[in-house]
Order: structure tokens, then C-alpha cells, then sequence
């Protein structure tokens, strides 16, 4: 049986809604006030919760607001009940973290209705976590032991190798041989951080609390470091005269860690660099298109991606491993959207097989004083 409280200083109110509700199936709790609520919920753990907005003692916003810090409450949906159709105060609610709002008086199928809509939504909600943990699950279990075995592999063969031979092998080869287990040992670091930091980044998916706190960071001057991390990675490849930089905005700086913007950057000009070949280009911009948002694009001419492999983007995906035998989680391209779209921006990519790769996204910015 599914529990609704509902918490209004209005008796009438309270007695009306709660027979309604009882009358449909539901296990009900009232209260006249936030304060008296919050002691309710330590025993009642509703499923929904029913608040009135102008309340004495602690009014419906600052209950909203204390039970959105509790993590048994931070997805309960959560109705306000207000007899003002004032705009303002239902933006308001809604920036607080409620759900839905009904205008008093409401009739019995308004209160059902949207009763009906929250649990549906919640449910649909939980839903895609349960196959989104699933998901993660699976793949966490076939790719990463799969990933950290190749790897390891690859380290003590290579030691092994060294061991049985010490006498016999020259200067030139050992110095070769110790380089292939830096590699290795690099490229295992890497797939333990990208998984490290893309479950982080899961966690400030459903905290409104965190995503602001991204926000607090900056990246001053960015355009110097995209170009730094460009020529960075188009010398690894060999491949300096196949970057075009174009040189951007001056005097700016971007609301997200250089932490973060580094991260960006480093994957998608290597993922540039990596699916495509030399001699193909790979171009990076940048302009302002508004007050608060600049966008970059990184584009190559490689070898591209299908709908269905743009549609895919998501934890531990690699992309037509079998065909081109390429290492790693595929991470990169997951980490630097989620980035983006956690400290607000939009990521799009333009692309088709044989016809290279565009990406363009955008991040909040602000100018230097």
C-alpha cells in the first residue's frame, strides 16, 4: 500500500484530501505544519508527499528544502498545494526540487490525476536506473576483467620475457622492452581512472546540491590550453601539420575545474586524432554564441561513426572493437559529454561512416575582470 502524507494548516483541507486518498487505496499521514512533519517522517517513510506552501512554523519551501538534503528523500515526488496562482511561486517550488503543483481548491481527479502522473514518472524513473545499474553491471563484469587481463598480460609476458633472457639482451632491446611495460602500465592507469571518474560523475547526476558546485570552479584563459593539449597530441601521433587551430576568444575563463576542461579536451583531440588518419585533418574552434555560453568544435576526416553507434554512447562502449581492434573502455567519449552536460552545455555530434567526426558542444563562460 502506497503512503501519502499530507501537510497543510488547513483542517478542512487536510480532512477532505485524506478521505479522498484513504477511499483509493492509500495509507495516509497529516500534518499542520513542516516542523511537525519532518518528526513524521522518521516512522512513516511516505511514498508521495502532499505540502501546502504558506504553512506557520516552517512553510512548505524550507520542508522542501531540509528533505531534499536527506538522501531517503531527494527523489520522493513532491506536490506542492498552494491557493495562489502566482507564477513566481510556482517557479519557485519547482527550482526547490518539487515535482508538481496543484491550486487550491482542486477537485478530486486534479488530485488524483497528479498523484497518479508522479508515480507513474517516479516509477518509470526507477525504472531506468534499475537497467541503467544493470547495464553497468554487465559490462563492468565482461569488459573490465577482459580490459585489465589484456593488459597485465601483456606487462608479464613482456617481464618474463626479460627474466629468462637478461643475459642475452642488449641495451637497445631492454630499453625498448621496459618502454612496452611503461605503456602497458600507462594505459592500465588510464582505464582505472576514466572508470573511477565516470562513476563519480554518475553520483552528481541526481544532485542538484553538486552540479551547482561544478559551477564554482573555473578555467581561466582556455583557449592557450586547448592549444597546448592539441600540439600535445598531434605530436604523439606524428601529426603536427595535419592540426588547424583556429585561435579564439581572449579574456575568458570557463565555469568548470581545469580538471574537467583538461579531461574534455584530452579525449575528444586524441579521439580525433586516433580515428583518423595522417594527412586527414582534424580542426578545432571556438566563438561565443550568447552570454553565458561558448561553444567548441572538434572535427576530423576519419573513418566516423553510424547512428547507431552515436546512439550507443554510454558506460564501457567500444566502438566496432572486433573490426579495428581498439583498446581501451571507450570511456573517453562518455566522460567528456557527461562533463558537458552536467555543468549545463549541450553536446552534439555530427557524423557519418567514412565522412569523419564533428563535435560540437558547449560550456558556460564568463569574462575576466
Amino acid at each position: 500500500m502506497k503512503k501519502i502524507l499530507i501537510i497543510d494548516d488547513a483542517e478542512y483541507i487536510l480532512d477532505t484530501t485524506a478521505a479522498i486518498l484513504k477511499f483509493e487505496g492509500y495509507q495516509i499521514q497529516t500534518s499542520t505544519n513542516g516542523k511537525l512533519a519532518l518528526n513524521l517522517l522518521k516512522e512513516f517513510h511516505p511514498d508521495l508527499i502532499l505540502c501546502d506552501i504558506s504553512m506557520p512554523e516552517m512553510d512548505g519551501f524550507a520542508f522542501l528544502e531540509k528533505i531534499r538534503l536527506d538522501n531517503n528523500y531527494k527523489r520522493t515526488p513532491f506536490i506542492f498545494l498552494t491557493a495562489f496562482a502566482d507564477k513566481s511561486n510556482v517557479r519557485l517550488g519547482m527550482e526547490k526540487g518539487a515535482d508538481d503543483y496543484l491550486v487550491k481548491p482542486f477537485t478530486r481527479d486534479e488530485l488524483i490525476s497528479a498523484i497518479n502522473a508522479q508515480f507513474k514518472k517516479h516509477q518509470y524513473l526507477e525504472q531506468q536506473l534499475e537497467e541503467k545499474v544493470t547495464k553497468l553491471g554487465q559490462s563492468i563484469v565482461t569488459v573490465l576483467p577482459h580490459e585489465f587481463r589484456t593488459v597485465l598480460n601483456q606487462i608479464s609476458g613482456t617481464a618474463r620475457y626479460i627474466n629468462s633472457n637478461y643475459n642475452s639482451i642488449s641495451a637497445d632491446d631492454l630499453f625498448e622492452l621496459t618502454n612496452d611495460i611503461l605503456s602497458s602500465t600507462e594505459r592500465l592507469i588510464k582505464i582505472t581512472e576514466n572508470y573511477l571518474i565516470y562513476a563519480r560523475l554518475e553520483s552528481f547526476t541526481y544532485s542538484k546540491t553538486k552540479r551547482l558546485l561544478l559551477r564554482s570552479f573555473k578555467t581561466d584563459e582556455p583557449i592557450p590550453i586547448i592549444k597546448d593539449i592539441a600540439l600535445h597530441c598531434a605530436k604523439k601521433y606524428q601529426r603536427e601539420s595535419d592540426l588547424i587551430f583556429e585561435e579564439g576568444i581572449q579574456n575568458i575563463y570557463c565555469e568548470l575545474s581545469t580538471e574537467s576542461f583538461y579531461k574534455i579536451f584530452s579525449e575528444l583531440i586524441d579521439n580525433a586524432f586516433s580515428f583518423s588518419e595522417k594527412g586527414q585533418s582534424v580542426k578545432i574552434s571556438s566563438k561565443i554564441i550568447s552570454d553565458n555560453f561558448i561553444e567548441f568544435c572538434i572535427e576530423d576526416k576519419g573513418r566516423g561513426m553510424s547512428e547507431n553507434q552515436i546512439n550507443s554512447i554510454g558506460m564501457l562502449v567500444q566502438f566496432e572493437r572486433n573490426v579495428y581492434e581498439q583498446q581501451g573502455l571507450g570511456l573517453g567519449l562518455s566522460i567528456s559529454k557527461k562533463i558537458v552536460e552536467l555543468h549545463d552545455g549541450e553536446f552534439k555530434i555530427d557524423s557519418k561512416i567514412g565522412n569523419g567526426t564533428k563535435i560540437i558542444f558547449t560550456l558556460p563562460f564568463k569574462k575576466l575582470i
